[in-house]
């Protein structure tokens, strides 16, 4: 198959002169009525996209401002958090509204709520959420006290296998599908057990079926959005025919330009295939400029990613977002931070700060949050607390409990054989304070620990026979106390000494106000590697 690669371009640099933007907008954005002519046996399309925004409002606001394609689409995970959050959940679907975002993916975090909320936010979207690998039981089918309990609702009446959209005159067919390991990533499991998702193979054979009813009606550019992953994403790509382009997402690759054997690869029959996914937590948005023949194949293709950071807030979008979470408080000021980590298995001085504010305001002896709870960091300037939240989207509430040496010795343990044994590093390291511990990559192993009490007295704890009847002081969220999927528990909630009617990002707001100084973002030293990274 001859495509032809267009070298990627500053197509999405946020600043144009005037002249400059209009001419833009004409060329890459709106198309030309050359470019739609019926003599023409070309067709041609940008298509804006996003996934894994993970409710991260700021970036939203900023991506709002950049995410310009004829056609604008979703690979899922737009949402965070669970019913507790229903402002946030208001507010990325009216990101999907004032993006023009026409359908999105399933991903696990819309399925973090319940159903119920679930299609209260839904009622407000004006584009579809698309799955065809998701399948539910029909409520007539359950126990009357599951449902109500559960928040359980008609949810498959509001997912769509598919739709057909039309676009500069031409016919697009769009699909969706839900990450096979769904069932497994949420944060409150029982609110859908009346769920299941088709394995890999199943949902190959889904897709497939679903294409050939779009190309049974004439459509012959398809593109399926995938919540699926990176490498489930090219086995689709390679065992299918008919995808054109899958907008993908789940796994925070962040696909530049195109690359073959990378992001573009050949279907069954041949015909090219692209692969987008553009990082996670709307740090990146893309934009892919396509050209297709007569046939629905792609001819030319030129994929751009755009850095969110360097986008400004527009004003209107910013009052609409103050509306609906309220105006943001200023709390404080950042002296110096560093760049955050790009990984899970690295240290990170943002959470380990905001592990020192748990600690110092409860008294604890102990401080821990999971790294893969932590969704942006702490930017040099003014801060105010939506920028805070940011850090942590999850209302996942402050809770203290007293936690016995070998429980805690034991979720380290956990925490670090889990995350050096999977391919994407989840579940991740554990920020800490009052603590420092050690790592042993190659065997995926905790090496040592030392307690460090508010004097700055160490005290090495025995990792191969910790206590069972020594106890600490220990501070973190009620998701890695008692409710955490990935982790073991450290305490149930009857046995909390104090849970906290708010989450981190209130605590550490309050500490910065109280505070009243320039902060230095520099808490590093309490992870030690005993071998070179992999």
């Amino acid at each position: 198959m001859n495509l032809k690669i267009l070298q990627s371009t500053n197509i999405l640099k946020p600043a144009f002169k005037r002249d400059q933007r209009a001419n833009a907008e004409n060329l890459s954005i709106k198309n030309s009525n050359l470019e739609k002519s019926p003599v023409s046996d070309t067709f041609k399309i940008s298509v804006g996209y996003v996934n894994d925004a993970h409710g991260q409002t700021n970036n939203m606001m900023r991506i709002l401002s950049g995410l310009k394609g004829d056609l604008n689409l979703s690979a899922g995970d737009n949402d965070i958090g669970d019913e507790k959050n229903k402002a946030i959940h208001k507010a990325t679907f009216k990101f999907l509204n004032l993006g023009k975002i026409v359908a999105t993916a399933l991903g696990n975090h819309e399925m973090d709520t319940t159903q119920a909320d679930l299609i209260d936010s839904l009622k407000d979207y004006n584009g579809d959420i698309l799955t065809i690998n998701m399948k539910k039981d029909k409520i007539d089918n359950e126990d009357a006290q599951d449902v109500k309990s559960m928040g359980r609702a008609d949810l498959e009446d509001y997912l769509k296998p598919s739709k057909i959209v039309e676009v500069n005159g031409e016919k697009i067919g769009l699909l969706g599908a839900a990450p096979t390991d769904l069932l497994d990533r949420l944060t409150h499991p029982a609110y859908h057990t009346d769920c299941h998702v088709d394995n890999l193979d199943d949902s190959i054979e889904d897709i497939q079926e679903e294409v050939d009813k779009l190309k049974s009606q004439g459509i012959n550019k398809i593109i399926l959005l995938s919540h699926m992953g990176y490498k489930k994403d090219k086995s689709i790509a390679q065992e299918t025919n008919g995808i054109d382009v899958i907008i993908g997402g789940h796994t925070h690759e962040l696909l530049k330009g195109i690359k073959d054997g990378e992001n573009l690869f050949y279907s069954k029959s041949g015909e090219p295939v692209i692969l987008t996914e553009a990082g996670r937590d709307g740090n990146y948005f893309g934009k892919l400029n396509l050209e297709f023949d007569k046939d629905g194949v792609i001819t030319k293709a030129q994929n751009n990613l755009g850095e969110t950071g360097l986008f400004h807030k527009n004003m209107i979008n910013q009052y609409i977002f103050d509306s609906i979470l309220g105006k943001p408080e200023k709390v404080g000021y950042i002296k110096d931070a560093p760049p955050p980590p790009k990984k899970l298995t690295e240290e990170n001085p943002h959470a380990n700060f905001v592990c020192d504010v748990m600690r110092e305001e409860t008294e604890s002896d102990i401080a821990i949050w999971h790294n893969c709870g932590v969704r942006n960091f702490f930017h040099e300037g003014e801060i105010d607390s939506r920028d805070i939240k940011d850090i942590s989207p999850f209302l996942d509430f402050v809770v203290v409990a007293s936690v016995s040496e070998k429980t805690m010795v034991d979720l380290f343990k956990k925490a670090i054989e889990d995350t050096y044994s999977t391919s994407s590093r989840k579940p991740g390291l554990l920020a800490v304070s009052g603590l420092r511990y050690t790592v042993d990559r190659e065997n995926k192993a905790l090496k040592e620990m030392i307690f460090i009490d508010k004097n700055g007295k160490e005290t090495k704890i025995n990792i191969d026979n910790p206590s069972e009847t020594k106890k600490y002081k220990v501070v973190t969220d009620e998701f890695l106390m008692s409710a955490g999927a990935d982790f073991g528990i450290l305490a149930k909630e009857e046995d909390y000494i104090k849970k906290y009617p708010y989450d981190k990002d209130v605590m550490v707001c309050n500490y910065l106000k109280k505070y009243n100084k320039p902060v230095s973002i520099n808490q590093l030293g309490r992870i030690n590697f005993t071998t070179e990274k992999h």
